[in-house]
């Protein structure tokens, strides 16, 4: 996807009008526990500036289902970035209004306004024209760089495009596109991908569209416990989608009909409960005991995976291999973590797709080690399905 971004336009003295995702997790005093996606945003931000653009930030927060609600106000996210840019940020008190407008015109260049969450309206979700042409008369060139929102068309992501005449990807959306584009349409060979979670029928898109790609898939999170019923396996008290069972069979053949190396856990970790002090221990996929749960996969399975991902030129990682919010359970999920850590050191390219698993890299304390993290859990999800996602394909080409 070729799009114009952020450095083919001349910004000096122009109002920019940026979609963020400012969407971060507030404690009940109103604190900002996490600004990962308010750094994330920052080469964006500081381009803008440094050019001499006069910058108007728009985000939404939360779900306050189109009602104004002073628990979902972007107020604390305007003095984190505030600290974060060092340079005052003005808060606007709407997304859209006279008020908003004329603290707009009045702004000079190098300036900082950020809008009240956009999803204090209705009409922000469901992309209502007349609030889209609103927000965009604020700007004069509008900048996409809020990747998490891409797969939604909302007014603000979608809407507003057809009503401006500059539509272009920030830094983050650009950089998005490079990993996960390059791994999708010309990767660097091996490429192994690796597959987890709870259930096969969400990661079934997934699985398709990177059966016309990927040379090797390494398979874990409870979605192997299907695959396993459907080969004969007694699984315990482990999670199976019944109704997906011939699914997972059609799967395993086509994998072989294409060539794929297509791994399954050889061993898992099984314990009587999900909880943190239930007793734990390594079973052969053959062995499970009646009324364990498979939790993990095995130091087996953990080793035979991690050998694959140092023999790959790019990798691709969406999901976990256990139950690693526990950390008895955490140890697959953190051998693959470090596999992908080491397999970048040596040349790779590694990217990890979002959500949990990006949450497992940063428990591992590797978040710096990979080429690239996704920073939206749904869009790179829907990306890696082959989807079109509608907020980047209504940017200029």
């Amino acid at each position: 996807m070729q799009k114009k971004t952020l450095s083919s336009v001349s910004i000096q003295g122009k109002r920019i009008l940026m979609r963020v995702d400012f969407n971060v997790p507030l404690d009940a005093s109103k604190n900002i526990t996490d600004d990962k996606r308010i750094v994330e945003s920052l080469p964006s931000i500081r381009k803008v500036l440094d050019d001499g653009g006069r910058l108007i930030l728009m985000s939404h927060l939360g779900r306050p289902k189109g009602k104004v609600n002073a628990d979902f106000s972007l107020a604390p996210v305007a003095k984190r970035l505030s600290e974060l840019i060092d340079t005052p940020v003005t808060m606007a008190k709407d997304s859209i209004g006279t008020e908003v407008m004329q603290q707009v015109l009045a702004m000079q260049d190098g300036e900082v306004i950020l809008l009240e969450n956009l999803r204090f309206h209705p009409e922000e979700e469901a992309n209502d024209p007349d609030f889209a042409k609103e927000l965009a008369s604020l700007g004069e060139i509008y900048v996409n760089d809020a990747f998490g929102t891409a797969h939604r068309a909302h007014a603000s992501t979608e809407g507003i495009t057809h009503y401006v005449q500059s539509a272009v990807a920030g830094f983050l959306i650009e950089r998005e596109l490079l990993y996960l584009g390059k791994a999708l349409q010309d990767p660097e060979r091996p490429f192994v991908a690796i597959l987890g979670g709870s259930k096969i029928s969400g990661k079934i898109d997934v699985l398709e569209n990177l059966f016309k790609k990927v040379d090797t898939v390494l398979i874990g999170g409870a979605m192997v416990f299907t695959f396993f019923k459907a080969q004969g396996y007694e699984v315990g008290n482990s999670l199976v989608e019944e109704s997906k069972i011939e699914l997972a069979l059609e799967i395993l053949a086509e994998a072989k009909r294409k060539g794929i190396k297509l791994l399954l856990p050889e061993d898992v970790i099984v314990a009587p409960a999900i909880s943190a002090d239930a007793e734990f221990r390594t079973e052969l996929i053959s062995a499970i005991p009646e009324g364990m749960i498979g939790v993990d996969i095995g130091p087996k399975t953990a080793e035979l995976y991690s050998r694959e991902i140092l023999s790959a030129r790019t990798v691709l990682w969406n999901g976990p291999m256990g139950v690693f919010e526990i950390d008895n359970f955490a140890s697959g999920t953190m051998a693959v973590a470090k596999a992908l850590a080491d397999a970048t050191a040596k040349g790779a390219i590694t990217i990890v797709g979002g959500g949990d698993s990006a949450s497992a890299i940063a428990k591992a304390g590797l978040a710096k080690e990979i080429t690239h993290i996704s920073t939206g859990g749904g869009a790179s999800l829907e990306f890696l399905e082959g989807k079109e996602l509608p907020g980047i394909a209504a940017l200029n080409d």
